[in-house]
């Protein structure tokens, strides 16, 4: 059967909350919850109301780490000032993991591309960890979704570059394709085993732009909404995303469907499952 992956066409907090409900799965202790924050100009990000309830429900703690590139986020200064202008630390406690270093080094024996991941070192004071995602386009990845929040999402600043650079960070936007897509697989395993699997994903499939939430000059969004999905499987709601985009009928669907087939975007999907840190198949549960 695969998986349990639970989805709603209604795309409301509420319902975000009630299929986190569904899954049945706690998060023990202190609750990281890893949001995009946002860069600044980006107009298709989820705003700290929309995940208010499901944030609130986890009493949780909002993380975020620096960008590894020029923008409102690359420094501890600039994201903790956009972080509030958002409304983020308005909201919620935010922690933004990597303020201060030194980055905690995650090993990554079986890793495919690197065999080591950077993660800010304030990741240590939380037992668990709720990933919220918005599924969009990608500029480099081809989509973003759990695995991304997982991997670049939770790296700290050099380990982003770490990442891109496929273990050499002066490669950051030079590296080979196929090798970073693996390099972020790897990177989430680690993440997922330092959790020993504490994790649940949510990935709201809205406001689908072609680009990145990380993009401050970004397109609008090109498909109609399609839905929130719940899973305690990354690999499988980022699986279940990517089929309903080739199932939706919208008409602007090619337009997404290239950025993610141009950039060879199923092969993070491909690599992380032959990490076996979870599965492609699953059971699509429609609420």
């Amino acid at each position: 059967m695969g998986a349990k992956v639970y989805f709603s066409p209604v795309i409301t907090p509420e319902k975000v909350l009630e299929l986190y409900k569904l899954l049945g799965k706690e998060l023990p202790g202190k609750v990281a919850v890893k949001v995009h924050s946002g860069e600044k100009g980006n107009q298709n990000f989820l705003k700290p109301e929309f995940w208010k309830p499901m944030i609130d429900h986890v009493q949780g703690t909002v993380v975020e780490c620096n960008t590894a590139y020029e923008g409102e986020r690359n420094t501890t200064e600039k994201h903790l000032k956009l972080i509030n202008y958002h409304g983020w630390s308005r909201s919620f406690p935010v922690d933004l993991l990597d303020a201060e270093g030194p980055d905690l080094k995650l090993e990554i024996p079986g890793g495919k591309a690197i065999k080591e991941n950077y993660v800010g070192k304030n990741i240590v004071n939380y037992d668990s960890m709720l990933v919220l995602s918005h599924f969009k386009g990608h500029p480099m990845g081809g989509y973003g979704g759990a695995i991304k929040q997982l991997s670049i999402g939770v790296a700290s600043s050099y380990g982003k570059a770490y990442i891109h650079g496929v273990g050499e960070t002066e490669k950051i936007w030079s590296s080979d394709h196929d090798s970073f897509l693996e390099a972020m697989a790897d990177a989430a395993s680690s993440v997922v085993e330092f959790f020993n699997k504490k994790i649940v994903y949510v990935n709201v499939m809205k406001n689908m732009s072609v680009d990145c939430d990380c993009c401050a000059v970004a397109e609008d969004p090109c498909i109609a909404d399609i839905g929130i999905l719940v899973s305690d499987d990354p690999i499988a709601i980022d699986q279940a995303c990517v089929d309903m985009v080739y199932a939706c009928s919208d008409p602007g669907k090619p337009h997404l469907i290239e950025r993610i087939e141009s950039r060879n975007g199923v092969h993070t999907i491909e690599a992380a499952a032959e990490l076996g840190y979870g599965e492609r198949t699953y059971e699509l549960i429609k609420v």
